[in-house]
């Protein structure tokens, strides 16, 4: 499967961000400075037309944590019917994907929500390996799609919380079509300080106070952060010969490279300079449809070669 996780680029860069700070002569910023990243385009599609976003979830979900991703993901579209009218918006951030699609001279893709499906009984068993994700993403539409397997959080798969908090790939070409699927994992009970931060104390890197998730679902909020990082990924490199840094196979993409940046002035530990809702104390950067406010990771702008954030 080829994977496209923030995990593994969150330690190394909390890791490498505190050795390279702590002597107080060489700060992060003046390193990115000389050390300039870049995204290249392989030559490969990208994510076109019109694209069904079909979730598969897998084991116990809540109505309202349902209701919580579907709202996410129709809120992605400029086009619904139920997008915000507030901004900036989840709908804004996911235009900032227009830059690729420019570079490739490619037409962006039209999402909107497709299927929910519910396996409730765990049909594969609560131990979850690479090719029984792929199964259950099978089950979501066959061509012209997105299918997002989202497990439950008492349910394991390979790598998670170890190496990995979600993944990407797509299926095999056949007479049926080819779609790409996403998977991701509620982190609550396994590994929050890892795959849900700035919403759980981290595990690992320096330590700052959590933030308050702006739907109240620490698991879910955390869930929502490495979607959307997963679906930017999708997008632009779907097939693996799209945009990507790094090796093929660990490679970092429009929103991986900028992995732990939520608003400006990030830094290893803090999210930076987001919006809070004077009422619950949550932090957010984006408005949703059904008035929900989420956390949007940054996204690589390819033309600056540099992390661009909402607020």
């Amino acid at each position: 499967m080829a994977a496209s996780s923030t995990f593994v680029f969150l330690l190394f860069l909390l890791s490498f961000a505190f050795q390279f700070c702590r002597g107080g002569r060489t700060t992060l910023s003046a390193l990115v400075e000389e050390q300039p990243l870049s995204m290249t385009y392989h030559k490969g599609a990208l994510l076109t037309g019109n694209i069904s976003v079909n979730l598969i979830f897998y084991g116990s979900f809540s109505a309202a944590q349902r209701a919580i991703v579907s709202d996410f993901v129709a809120s992605l579209s400029p086009h619904s019917r139920r997008k915000s009218s507030f901004e900036p918006s989840v709908a804004t951030w996911w235009h900032g994907l227009a830059r690729y699609y420019a570079a490739s001279r490619t037409r962006p893709p039209r999402i909107y929500l497709g299927e929910q499906i519910l396996d409730e009984g765990y049909s594969f068993g609560r131990s979850l390996g690479d090719a029984d994700l792929a199964k259950l993403a099978a089950r979501g539409a066959p061509r012209g799609a997105v299918n997002v397997v989202l497990t439950a959080e008492d349910v394991a798969a390979d790598g998670f919380c170890v190496s990995r908090c979600g993944t990407h790939a797509a299926s095999g070409r056949s007479l049926a079509g080819r779609f790409a699927y996403v998977w991701i994992g509620n982190s609550e009970k396994q590994c929050p300080g890892q795959c849900a931060w700035p919403f759980h104390q981290p595990e690992y890197g320096p330590q700052s106070p959590p933030l308050v998730a702006p739907n109240g679902d620490v698991g879910i909020d955390g869930m929502i952060i490495n979607l959307a990082a997963l679906l930017a990924g999708t997008a632009t490199n779907p097939f693996g010969d799209g945009f990507f840094q790094g090796p093929k196979e660990a490679p970092l993409e429009a929103a991986t490279a900028c992995t732990g940046v939520y608003g400006k002035g990030a830094y290893p530990g803090y999210a930076g300079g987001l919006l809070v809702d004077q009422a619950t104390g949550a932090s957010y950067n984006a408005y949703g449809t059904s008035g929900r406010k989420f956390l949007v990771p940054a996204l690589f702008d390819p033309s600056t070669s540099s992390c661009s954030t909402l607020v």
